[in-house]
């Protein structure tokens, strides 16, 4: 299963034909999303679940990429819900 998912640990396969392995609305990709994730895509999650709770700071004292981060997914979050009310 990972050699079709072209998981991003294995060497990839150049015999396999590339086909979307993982889609929602607009997004795909012909590899294994899960080796996109990084300790620093958690983190921005997590640093978005905590401004979410608890409000926003300033944003001129954040990290821009962290401030770009926010922005990214709280876009990503009114267009779900604006998607789930249709």
């Amino acid at each position: 299963m990972e050699r079709r998912r072209r998981c991003g640990w294995l060497n990839e396969d150049k015999t396999l034909p590339r086909q979307v392995i993982w889609a929602r609305k607009s997004a795909s990709t012909n590899s294994c999303p899960t080796s996109f994730i990084t300790s620093e895509s958690i983190a921005f999650l997590e640093e978005f679940h905590v401004w979410k709770l608890f409000g926003a700071s300033d944003a001129y004292a954040l990290p821009a990429r962290l401030v770009e981060a926010i922005v990214v997914l709280e876009n990503e979050l009114r267009l779900e819900k604006s998607n789930a009310q249709d």
